[in-house]
């Protein structure tokens, strides 16, 4: 397929490039500083603005899906109204530029502990990332409203860190992975897996999903 990957250069969006360009794809990788993207012969680095739809629409013509792996950046003051006004131009661009498919990466804070209860609204939840978990629970209710796209919506479970690519892995829906009492947790280079097998053989059309150890 040929992807177009925003955010890149990210902790997220460089485990997603790798493991997209490991399976053949072809990918534009579109971030603001395309210098920092490793030289690949089936990656194109663009300098996009995440913020500028119109701008981003034309940047994204021509790819058969869009993968939304943008953040603003955790020590961002506004990084709430920032991911909001990032994902809100994303979306709108996916649509101006006629590709139907398009993957977010989301957090893990929209996810369900109890019914009616969200992992961002319990009084556990670490406090330094509430305003960035408050920006993609918003970005999730966004996508929720939106029915011209085929799109999916990713959590990762509630510990995402580095590590080895396993390739092995639980898939939940909207309920926060646990194991016994613990939380669940993933590899960035298995999330990446995740996110690239839901692109080749689509499963969550329209829903959100997360997956785990």
């Amino acid at each position: 397929m040929k992807l177009a990957l925003i955010g890149a250069s990210g902790f997220v969006g460089a485990a997603v490039l790798q493991e997209a360009l490991n399976r053949g794809h072809q990918v534009s990788g579109i971030v603001r500083h395309p210098e920092k993207l490793p030289q690949h012969p089936a990656l194109s680095a663009v300098a996009g603005d995440a913020y500028n739809a119109d701008a981003l629409a034309e940047q994204l013509k021509g790819h058969d899906a869009v993968i939304h792996a943008f953040n603003p950046g955790w020590g961002s003051a506004d990084i709430r109204e920032r991911f909001v006004a990032g994902s809100r131009a994303i979306i709108a661009a996916t649509q101006q530029a006629g590709v139907q498919r398009l993957l977010v990466v989301g957090g893990a804070g929209s996810l369900y502990v109890a019914p009616g209860v969200q992992l961002i609204d319990t009084p556990e939840f670490p406090a330094e990332y509430k305003e960035g978990a408050e920006g993609a629970r918003q970005a999730l209710q966004l996508i929720q409203g939106e029915t011209a796209l085929d799109w999916s919506f990713v959590s990762p479970p509630a510990l995402l860190q580095p590590g080895e690519r396993t390739g092995q892995f639980r898939i939940g829906g909207d309920q926060l992975l646990m194991n016994d009492k613990a939380p669940a947790d993933i590899s960035v280079a298995d999330l990446a897996v995740a996110i690239i097998d839901e692109l080749e053989h689509p499963q969550h059309i329209r829903q959100r999903f997360t997956v785990g150890y």
